[in-house]
């Protein structure tokens, strides 16, 4: 089983930053393009930002470019979403995923193009 596990998120005042981290197998970090998406209740899904597996291309919604960051922490062998200058229209159920197929040089913000998530994390914004 490909299992995903985020962590991270909580309640933040507009303007507050946040960190989320998507936890994965070596194969999976090593091989596959890694996205965060989130959906707010009654809301479709968004691709938020994405990476490739060497953490040198990523690729963001026009939302959240200029204030989000995905990153990846080889150290730790994480997935990162770093959330800076928040804002109430980002809270969400933020989830981590993993690209459908091995990594061939190209990646989207498709949900259709991934094929294993994670349970997710919350991300309140107050104002």
């Amino acid at each position: 089983q490909v299992q995903l596990a985020e962590s991270g998120g909580g309640s933040v005042q507009a303007g507050g930053s946040l960190r989320l981290s998507c936890a994965a197998s070596e194969y999976t970090y090593s091989n596959y393009y890694m996205g965060w998406f989130r959906q707010a209740p009654g809301k479709e899904r968004e691709g938020v930002g994405s990476i490739n597996p060497g953490g040198g291309i990523t690729l963001y919604a026009d939302s959240v470019k200029g204030r989000f960051t995905v990153s990846k922490d080889n150290a730790k062998k994480l997935l990162i979403l770093q959330m800076n200058s928040l804002r109430p229209e980002d809270t969400a159920m933020y989830y981590c995923a993993r690209g459908g197929t091995l990594y061939d040089g190209s990646m989207s913000l498709k949900s259709r193009n991934y094929n294993y998530w994670g349970q997710g994390t919350q991300v309140t914004v107050s104002s």
